[in-house]
């Protein structure tokens, strides 16, 4: 007889499970952030929302998650009858995350309805839900930013005609948006479109192949298509179509297959075949890339959050591990080079949070016209894409390794943080794609000096001491100054450099401002170690820190409370 052996308890077993923990109350700053960015009164109206979204993440959508990584939907050619259904089969639990993000926080009509809260409400949602499920933030990305395109470029006609479905509140009936862009032969090159847009009998058909179609089977798709015989992007506009026909017909495209991808497997991303497809230009012909920019943006900023999300739920778990985990007698959060590897994972992360609730600050402005705040948010959006995205796969990996060897489990989230975070810096323009638009909002579009002012008005208003001020507005200089030179000048293989010189900066001096503005120094003792590590040289063969500078990063990397002496004493040396 075989002899049963008992289960170990959790802590025999020491192998710490968060299960079940809250997202939003397990994030020590979250709260005190979004009350410096946040009207108290709007907070107060929306906390009880991401509280126990914070709950819902951490557990009930985290399995759902898992759920709908493991069962990735289908592709439905045809009814048994022959009929071309061209039907995408989505999993239950993949719609059970829809009904949460579509219906109840309404995460793609929030900014497009009449009493909308401030963006950095809907991007902390996001923010807080991604750190669940990443797949799904792609269809709500673009469903929110085609509805913001539709209403600045459509008609009145169009707009009137579509817009009460995408803001729909019930997911029943509500529409899901999409765009339809890369060609095989025109990925981040748009000037090589060559789908075509041809007015047969008054009305625009499409025709032509796009290969990488996310939300597949949207109810409305933005696609750019030639309309003229004009060379480069003179000839690309913008259309709108729609998946089916006022008479209830589908309308003249298949989806030819769905793509086997690496991450975000819970989402359908296909390829579509148009055959004469009915739409609707939108905007002027022949500015199709221009007015398509703008749903891109949107887009960037949207995977910035994300990445910053992904980013967070990586920490959090990471923490979690060193706090419960036990080796040779101790916990790993006591042991010297565990809380090294947690800094190196907290420092971009907090980073790309600084950076995305700055550039939603700036939005409302931005969008009332405001010449400053458009050109800063013109260039931050390109870097918080540029260098998040591009962190959050270090990240992950990192924050996997915490967990060891049970984190290579595809039973719990690590796994599928670390492909889905390879996504961000792919979508929507890659690394040299957005690295190269970075120096074309910074000379071309003159972003960079109202971007500079703007730094430079954080720092004057923060009531830095002196010696951090100081090095402060010698690193902005410096950053600035490179930037501009290689932009002036298109050294275009020293973007990702200068661009990343740009992104520590700013987002160190955001740190900054945040730390004196709520009193929490340890923003400011992270904003140091950005410049100590990203932006100064320093000899490798020396100790990088003093045994009380020792001390400070222990309680930094355990999310403690320190008091300003702590955090000057790790300004960096000049």
């Amino acid at each position: 007889m075989t002899a049963v052996h008992p289960s170990l308890s959790a802590t025999e077993s020491n192998i710490p499970d968060s299960a079940g923990i809250n997202l939003y109350e397990a994030d020590a700053s979250l709260g005190r952030l979004l009350a410096l960015y946040i009207p108290a009164a709007e907070l107060a109206r929306w906390k009880p929302t991401l509280e126990r979204l914070g709950a819902r993440a951490g557990g009930e959508l985290d399995q759902l998650a898992l759920s709908a990584d493991k069962h990735p939907p289908t592709l439905q050619q045809r009814t048994r009858r022959g009929e071309a259904l061209q039907s995408i089969l989505k999993h239950p639990d993949y719609v059970a995350l829809e009904r949460v993000a579509y219906g109840e926080l309404g995460l793609s009509r929030m900014s497009h309805v009449e009493e909308r809260p401030s963006p950095l409400i809907k991007y902390a949602l996001t923010y807080l839900f991604v750190q669940a499920e990443f797949g799904l933030c792609c269809p709500v990305s673009m469903t929110d930013s085609l509805t913001r395109t539709l209403r600045k470029f459509g008609d009145d006609e169009l707009v009137q005609r579509y817009l009460p479905a995408l803001t729909d509140p019930n997911f029943e009936t509500l529409f899901q948006g999409a765009m339809f862009m890369t060609e095989q032969a025109a990925g981040s090159d748009v000037s090589g479109t060559v789908t075509e847009a041809r007015k047969q009998d008054g009305v625009w058909k499409l025709y032509g192949d796009k290969w990488f179609c996310s939300n597949a089977d949207a109810d409305l798709a933005m696609v750019l298509a030639r309309s003229n015989d004009e060379p480069g992007l003179k000839g690309v506009s913008l259309f709108l179509l729609p998946k089916v026909l006022d008479d209830g017909s589908r309308n003249a495209y298949r989806i030819i297959r769905l793509k086997d991808k690496l991450g975000t497997r819970s989402m359908a991303s296909g390829e579509i075949a148009l055959e004469g497809a009915t739409a609707f230009l939108v905007g002027k012909e022949g500015r199709g890339f221009q007015q398509m920019a703008d749903m891109i943006n949107m887009s960037r900023l949207s995977n910035g959050v994300r990445s910053a999300g992904m980013m967070r739920r990586a920490l959090t778990e990471a923490l979690y591990i060193a706090r419960h985990r036990r080796a040779f007698g101790k916990a790993l959060i006591e042991m010297p080079l565990m809380q090294r590897q947690l800094l190196k994972i907290m420092l971009p992360t907090e980073q790309a949070r600084s950076m995305f609730m700055q550039i939603a600050t700036l939005l409302p402005k931005a969008d009332a016209g405001e010449q400053a705040a458009q050109k800063c948010v013109r260039i931050l959006t390109p870097l918080v894409k540029f260098r998040a995205c591009r962190d959050a796969r270090k990240v992950t990996g990192d924050a996997m390794e915490v967990r060891g060897g049970v984190g290579y489990i595809e039973e719990w989230s690590d796994a599928r943080l670390v492909r889905d975070s390879h996504l961000g810096s792919i979508w929507e323009g890659t690394s040299n794609i957005v690295a190269l638009d970075i120096a074309r909002a910074t000379v071309r579009e003159g972003a960079l000096g109202p971007l500079t002012a703007y730094l430079q008005g954080l720092l004057a208003e923060a009531g830095l001491p002196e010696a951090s001020k100081a090095l402060f507005d010698q690193l902005l200089h410096s950053a600035s100054e490179g930037m501009r030179q290689v932009a002036e000048h298109d050294r275009s293989d020293e973007v990702r450099h200068s661009g990343s010189a740009l992104y520590h900066i700013t987002t160190a001096i955001f740190m900054a401002w945040e730390a004196m503005r709520i009193g929490d120094y340890r923003r400011l003792a992270l904003a140091h170690l950005v410049l100590q590590h990203k932006l100064l040289p320093r000899d490798p063969l020396q100790p990088l820190h003093t045994p009380e500078q020792a001390r400070v990063l222990a309680e930094v990397a355990s999310e403690q409370t320190i008091d300003l002496a702590a955090a000057m004493s790790l300004l960096p040396a000049r």
